[in-house]
């Protein structure tokens, strides 16, 4: 865990190389993974896998429409330091819709979103975050994984490369459903502005 949580006028990307070094600090579980992580940048909405410094594939995303922030109901992107905490929804087909993070037995349709006009689609893939900077991700009134901050598919007319979201990561169903499989539980995943 990085220690340490900057304060919002200081906040400060981390390196890949310190992203990485939480692995190794993290245990054997973690560092026998590989040196694959995630990078979701704000300011250009892309999310790129990388391989230590290599990338491997590069996404366009979007993420809030309220910018970056951490506060409980503020409905902005949490930056900083996280980990995949959970991967929800292997083997669904795309365009399943998950409410509550459980599969309703919908499938998404233009048909199904007028009947529900008010709903925030949440389709394909589940990908939960957990903050790992204490007292800037992580616990209290700024902890990402009890805000419910996912990485997960959204409808194909929901643009992306545009902040548009209540603060979780966007994508495009087929873009989701391959980055979950790129991915296990205890990736590394910065956000950065």
């Amino acid at each position: 865990m990085i220690t340490g949580a900057p304060r919002a006028s200081a906040w400060r990307p981390v390196t890949s190389n310190a992203l990485l070094a939480t692995r190794v600090a993290a245990g054997p579980a973690r560092s026998a993974m590989s040196n694959r992580w995630v990078r979701i940048i704000l300011r250009t909405q892309h999310l790129e896998v990388r391989e230590g410094d290599r990338l491997i594939v590069c996404y366009p995303v979007s993420t809030s429409a309220k910018g970056a922030g951490e506060r409980v109901g503020s409905e902005q992107t949490p930056r900083g330091a996280h980990e995949v905490r959970e991967l929800i929804g292997a083997g669904a087909p795309s365009g399943a819709v998950f409410v509550g993070r459980c599969r309703t037995g919908e499938t998404y349709t233009r048909e199904l979103r007028t009947e529900n006009p008010a709903r925030d689609w949440i389709l394909s893939r589940v990908i939960w975050l957990s903050g790992l900077e204490a007292g800037w991700n992580l616990g209290g009134e700024v902890d990402t994984y009890d805000r419910y901050i996912y990485i997960h598919g959204t409808p194909e007319d929901e643009p992306m490369g545009e902040p548009r979201s209540h603060g979780c990561v966007r994508m495009r169903n087929e873009d989701v459903i391959n980055l979950f499989d790129l991915l296990v539980v205890g990736t590394l995943v910065q956000i950065e502005e």
